[in-house]
């Protein structure tokens, strides 16, 4: 996945308007199959898997016995003893193996399939009408979060789940790689469709304040830190993590992950400290300025008593501290 194709702004601002096509297919994928699929899930993941039907996904992690992230992933589930899951692909090869190694006990089967997939993300407020006009299947119809195995767009068999990246409506497309570019070329002369690169898609899920693994999320964090503690369904029994995350939300939270605007023209880039009170309270996790907006956004990790809005802190950056201020989250959201 390229960095850009023809300018991050302009494909930023294309999904922001219309839509944009993206080639994710290094996201890694795994099957988990068996009679005890659920059950395994439920005890290796924090959402609630029992929740979901058939046709449905859910945002979810894994978790260590710390409460921290082994990762983030999406839990789609096929039928009650098949779960379909994507996660980061930096992340897969780790994945598999600690699922595999927390399975022991359970009749299911563990298998890496990212070999069988290509995956294309389709996004904005025209994609849906875009995908539509290339399957021979309703796909309007699917709610968010909702996915069908069985459509064929332009040819192409087709996993199309209503799910995204980007702040924006639109789709995610799993096929066989044999068959991606077919699907690519079919996308790209349906419409008004822009390519979008890596630098678009991370400026895209900053204005969302979508978290990205190594950035926001890690094995240092967990997701009641990171403003995730909504994926965690402690209630729903026992789970790795849930002891952990019990004791946290117990004891209280000492830091919390934020949004900040910066009151400069000065972009705040990842990894600058932010400092208040003459130290260093933090670090960026992700900034950059944002081709929407028209201002310069950032996340960090602050102390509890650095995190209300209104806050002020200042970024050191190129040898001046720039000042920030503490802003609601998400930074955009989609009209509607």
């Amino acid at each position: 996945m390229p960095i850009e194709y023809g300018g991050l702004v302009a494909e930023h601002l294309a999904v922001r308007a219309a839509a944009g096509v993206f080639d994710v297919s290094h996201m890694g994928e795994i099957l988990v199959r068996g009679r005890d699929a659920l059950k395994f899930l439920q005890s290796v993941t924090c959402n609630d898997a029992a929740r979901l039907a058939d046709g449905q996904a859910q945002y979810s992690a894994l978790l260590a016995e710390q409460g921290t992230f082994v990762d983030d992933l999406l839990v789609h589930r096929f039928a009650e003893d098949a779960y379909f899951l994507c996660v980061n692909a930096v992340n897969t090869d780790k994945d598999a193996a600690w699922l595999a190694r927390h399975a022991t006990g359970f009749d299911v089967d563990v298998c890496d399939v990212s070999a069988d997939y290509a995956q294309l993300a389709v996004q904005g407020p025209r994609a849906a009408a875009l995908v539509q006009s290339l399957a021979m299947e309703d796909v309007l119809s699917l709610g968010y979060y909702r996915f069908r195995r069985d459509v064929t767009l332009a040819g192409v068999p087709t996993l199309v789940a209503r799910t995204g990246y980007t702040g924006e409506d639109g789709f995610e497309l799993y096929c066989a790689p044999a068959a991606a570019e077919r699907l690519w070329v079919a996308l790209a002369e349906a419409g008004n469709l822009t390519p979008c690169g890596l630098g678009a898609r991370n400026t895209l899920r900053l204005e969302a304040k979508m978290a990205l693994y190594g950035h926001e999320i890690d094995d240092t964090t967990t997701p009641l830190e990171a403003d995730l503690g909504w994926i965690c369904k402690l209630d729903k029994g026992d789970f790795l993590g849930r002891d952990a995350l019990l004791a946290q939300r117990k004891a209280g939270l000492t830091r919390k992950l934020v949004g900040f605007e910066v009151e400069d023209r000065m972009p705040v880039r990842d990894g600058y400290p932010l400092v208040a009170d003459g130290r260093e309270i933090g670090r960026v996790t992700s900034g950059s300025p944002s081709p929407f907006l028209k201002k310069n956004i950032g996340l960090a990790y602050l102390p509890i008593d650095k995190t209300a809005v209104g806050t002020q802190v200042f970024a050191v950056a190129r040898g001046r501290e720039v000042p920030c201020r503490i802003v609601p989250t998400p930074f955009y959201a989609r009209p509607g």
